[in-house]
């Protein structure tokens, strides 16, 4: 059964199918294997609610056209992935201590057995109890930490149903460690309703990989930085679409869009300066929905890159980088 075709809600009782263990895998092998299918952490993406990720760029990675993209480092102690990796079993055992439920790994590459496209990898599996079967670790920082306010975000939610879609279990656990400090513990119970949309989305974007038919760009960061990667380099042809309607349509309403965001930063810039005018020398100004400040940045230094390249051409050449070029998109009315 392709990801195109019909297919109807599983039930709950079923045991998901062990793609392949991951004891022994190595990191570039596990990501082959990934490729093979929708990920529980590939969810949201799929289907267009990951605020890091968009489809397009899914799709590349899942058709091996990835090889632009940026890379995640595991190594780096700069990346949120890095630390997340560190601090799992951390936050598992301290799991564990707050509510009592034994943990164990998993260590396989799991299959949905009527969707093949369908993985998951879960962190734990939950031992010794009815009510809960699956525990997902989360770490967040700082800046993560204000995508929690008000309960799992959504990705998390999309990505641990599609756990609970693969495996066929009835609820799990969801414990984050926030600001290296907060424990939260969330409750997550399998819905059919949400588990049936998603099969179905999902389901369409796997159509995209599987017919290699890219899906459309949504306008995020994450779809510029595909199509860059997709489109490193111009040809030199020359596309003319002044017969192409819809084309034609899209033009005029960039066109137009930009002139209202040109407009719109126009009165911006007028309304910021009279606040300026009336703030002078002052550091903050109150409102009653909020507050402003300007303040001046710190003195700083800068190289005289004319003059050491005249003074010290080989110095500059010993420490000077290639930097690649780019695509510039230009509208011209």
């Amino acid at each position: 059964m392709t990801a195109s075709q019909q297919f109807t809600s599983k039930p709950p009782h079923f045991t998901a199918l062990k793609l392949v263990k991951t004891n022994n895998l190595t990191r570039d092998q596990w990501l082959n294997v990934r490729r093979q299918g929708i990920g529980s952490s590939d969810a949201a993406a799929a289907v267009g609610l990951n605020p890091y990720k968009s489809p397009l760029e899914l799709w590349l990675e899942k058709t091996g056209r990835d090889a632009e993209l940026p890379r995640i480092d595991p190594s780096d102690e700069t990346s949120p992935t890095y630390w997340g990796t560190l601090l799992e079993p951390i936050v598992a055992a301290h799991y564990t201590k707050r509510s009592g439920n034994k943990v164990r790994k998993v260590n396989a590459v799991l299959q949905h057995p009527e969707h093949a496209w369908m993985l998951a990898n879960i962190d734990r599996e939950i031992v010794g109890t009815s009510d809960v079967q699956i525990l997902e670790c989360k770490t967040a920082g700082i800046h993560g930490s204000r995508l929690w306010r008000d309960g799992v975000p959504e990705y998390v939610q999309l990505q641990v149903m599609h756990q609970l879609a693969v495996t066929g279990k009835q609820a799990a656990d969801v414990a984050v460690l926030l600001g290296g400090q907060e424990l939260q513990i969330h409750r997550i119970e399998r819905d059919e309703t949400v588990i049936a949309q998603l099969i179905e989305l999902e389901a369409q974007f796997w159509a995209h990989v599987e017919a290699d038919e890219a899906p459309p760009a949504d306008g995020s960061e994450s779809a510029d930085r595909a199509l860059r990667a997709l489109y490193p380099q111009d040809s030199g042809r020359v596309l003319d679409f002044t017969g192409d309607m819809e084309m034609s349509a899209l033009f005029s309403d960039l066109v137009a869009v930009r002139k209202v965001l040109e407009d719109q930063g126009d009165q911006e810039a007028q309304l910021r300066q009279r606040i300026q005018e009336r703030m002078g020398d002052a550091t903050r100004a109150l409102f009653e929905t909020g507050d402003v400040t300007w303040k001046r940045t710190k003195d700083g230094t800068s190289t005289d890159m004319a003059a050491l390249k005249n003074d010290h051409p080989a110095l500059l050449l010993r420490y000077s980088q290639p930097k690649p070029g780019y695509r510039r998109f230009v509208v011209n009315v």
